[in-house]
């Protein structure tokens, strides 16, 4: 059996440019298989109104700092990018990163984010239902842009609702996200295999991720395993301590 994948999450709240930019490329030279941001405009948590930066900007600086790690925002909100620029700036990364790219998306469900940005926020199950019209656009683009991405692109949905997110995972994902606990994981898991059953796709074909909100959950790992992981991302705010990164990577050796 291969081992398992290890990532980190820079949480891009309450911290400096400078301060991401050190911890980025501290942890594609300990070996991590892959770095992520958050696709946010505002802090998650702690003072609301605290320092905060863009995405994708951001991942174009990380796509000519690091060398090693795929790249990419766990997960794109669907509602902020027209698809077809969204496919446009991914493959631009791409060729940043010579080939590294990760296009992680999911539908949305940051409130203040779309208020403050004069985006509609509309509905849970109106922005699943765009993010169903969204990705065969973003599909279509990267066939007529010119050059075409470097890499193969993977697409990874986040989200782990049972009817319709499930079901899109198993119809178009090469890989999906969700969190813990592992007893939940497992649960959806096994829902994202039946729903791979139903609509005839290999379910070996679509990486299982899990993000990790705490250092705690590396204690886990095993119980992760067993549920069916295969990419461990660990989640990592200011200050970036790396040798929580090691302790994962050591956890899964």
């Amino acid at each position: 059996m291969a081992r398992a994948k290890v990532g980190v999450q820079f949480w891009p709240q309450h911290t400096s440019m400078q301060e991401l930019r050190e911890g980025w490329r501290g942890a594609d030279a300990l070996g991590v298989d892959s770095l992520w941001v958050w696709d946010h405009f505002y802090p998650l948590f702690g003072a609301p109104e605290g320092p905060h930066f863009e995405a994708y900007t951001m991942l174009a600086a990380m796509a000519v700092e690091t060398t090693n790690a795929t790249i990419g925002a766990l997960v794109t909100c669907n509602s902020y990018r027209n698809p077809d620029l969204l496919a446009d700036m991914a493959r631009t990364i791409d060729h940043l990163s010579g080939g590294r790219m990760v296009l992680g998306i999911g539908s949305g469900w940051f409130e203040k984010d779309y208020e403050e940005y004069g985006y509609d926020f509309g509905t849970a199950g109106g922005r699943l239902r765009d993010l169903a019209t969204a990705l065969p656009r973003i599909r279509a683009r990267f066939a007529k842009l010119n050059p075409p991405p470097v890499g193969p692109m993977p697409l990874l949905i986040g989200g782990s609702g049972e009817k319709v997110t499930l079901k899109m995972v198993a119809e178009q994902a090469d890989a999906w996200n969700a969190f813990g606990p592992p007893e939940s994981y497992a649960r959806k898991n096994a829902i994202l295999d039946q729903w791979c059953a139903e609509v005839g796709r290999d379910p070996a074909e679509i990486e299982r991720t899990v993000g990790m909100m705490s250092p705690d959950e590396i204690d886990q790992v095993d119980e992760y395993l067993d549920a069916g992981v295969q990419h461990f991302i660990l989640g990592a705010g200011r200050p970036f301590d790396l040798g929580q990164v090691e302790r994962l990577l050591a956890a899964v050796a």
